[in-house]
């Protein structure tokens, strides 16, 4: 389970990284996504991108609020990646 997370926090980066066309090797956990330069169009294309590979959608009203750094958007996309498996399964 826990390489399954680490797999799927290397993707994620890897998501983030291509849609948010910075540099995979500038990202770190505690990285804030203004100081990476990701603008709001960004994140758009980076929630579409979780929707499309992983099927989750991610409001950008209600649940992007909180988010400021790439670790709050990984814990958040593995939250509703998470909870969708379950679902798909149940």
């Amino acid at each position: 389970m826990a390489s399954e997370k680490t797999d799927l926090s290397q993707e994620l980066l890897e998501l983030v990284a291509r849609e948010g066309m910075v540099d995979l090797s500038e990202i770190k956990p505690e990285s804030r996504l203004e100081d990476l330069d990701i603008q709001s169009a960004d994140f758009v294309m980076i929630l579409m991108a979780l929707e499309e590979e992983y099927g989750v959608y991610i409001s950008v009203d209600n649940e992007l609020t909180d988010v400021e750094t790439v670790q709050d958007l990984l814990t958040l996309a593995q939250t509703k990646i998470e909870e969708h498996q379950k679902e798909a399964q149940a």
